[in-house]
């Protein structure tokens, strides 16, 4: 099963946009949805502070401030083919 990440921070209208998409993607796709608050650690901070949220799928980054739908669906497809 494929991971997630979002790096994310309190107070980002964008951030729970996104959430809203990658859930809705989880309900016909299952996969590990992993939230990061990008202000918990320094260099999460340093790394991501004007790019939240950032969406990786299983460590790769594939989009910044919204979801590339179409592009995590394709992500996730692949990794489900995998072997």
């Amino acid at each position: 099963m494929s991971t997630v990440t979002v790096y994310t921070h309190a107070d980002c209208h964008l951030c729970e946009d996104a959430l809203v998409v990658l859930r809705a993607i989880q309900a016909q796709c299952p996969f590990e949805l992993i939230e990061l608050d990008i202000r918990a650690e320094e260099a999460l901070e340093r790394a991501y502070f004007e790019r939240v949220p950032v969406i990786a799928v299983d460590g790769e980054e594939l989009c910044d401030f919204v979801v590339d739908e179409p592009l995590v669906r394709e992500r996730l497809a692949r990794s489900a083919r995998a072997p």
